[in-house]
């Protein structure tokens, strides 16, 4: 290899090294643990943790415990309706909470779901684009979809339950439906 290529590759990884062992290059993903936005996510969700402070604040159940063959779960999803149809995205009011079932019905607060239908996010913002929160983009998923909802957008924080998969994945490998009650 040319010695004029060696110097800048042999400081590139030394920077590297030196960075990961600060911890400054570490992702949500990495200790399941912080990220700005997981920490709005926290402060704002914290009270949720009791689902009976979420349902006396008016959120509903949306779903049961939706799960992927091989791609573990994703919970029981909680939402605010009105949040949906503002189409206004805030770290700190997300438009759904997601539940995993626990053992005896309990249920545990694992993460949140940002939410903005297509439709309502094209008529408020004429100049497109596709909505982001805090520089993360959201996903668009296309109707009709498994969940019987027109185009929407999405984007799950896993704030309460590490992903390996990483901290805005849609599936969650440690988060199961095994406990979802029959109907």
């Amino acid at each position: 290899m040319n010695t004029l290529l060696k110097k800048p590759i042999l400081h590139t990884l030394c920077a590297l090294t030196i960075l990961l062992s600060l911890g400054a290059l570490s992702g949500a993903s990495a200790n399941g643990d912080s990220t700005p936005l997981i920490d709005k996510v926290r402060r704002a969700t914290a009270q949720f943790k009791d689902i009976n402070v979420a349902i006396s604040e008016g959120w509903v159940p949306a779903t049961p415990c939706v799960s992927g063959p091989d791609t573990g779960a994703m919970g029981v999803h909680f939402v605010l309706p009105a949040r949906i149809s503002m189409g206004v995205l805030n770290a700190e009011q997300p438009e759904a909470l997601i539940y995993e079932p626990m053992p005896g019905g309990a249920m545990r607060l694992v993460g949140v779901e940002f939410i903005v239908l297509a439709s309502v996010w094209a008529s408020n913002n004429p100049g497109g684009g596709v909505p982001a929160l805090e520089g993360n983009l959201l996903n668009y998923i296309g109707a009709p979809n498994r969940y019987g909802l027109p185009a929407f957008y999405e984007l799950h924080v896993w704030a309460w339950e590490h992903n390996p998969k990483g901290s805005y994945a849609d599936w969650n490998t440690l988060v199961t439906c095994e406990d979802q009650p029959a109907n």
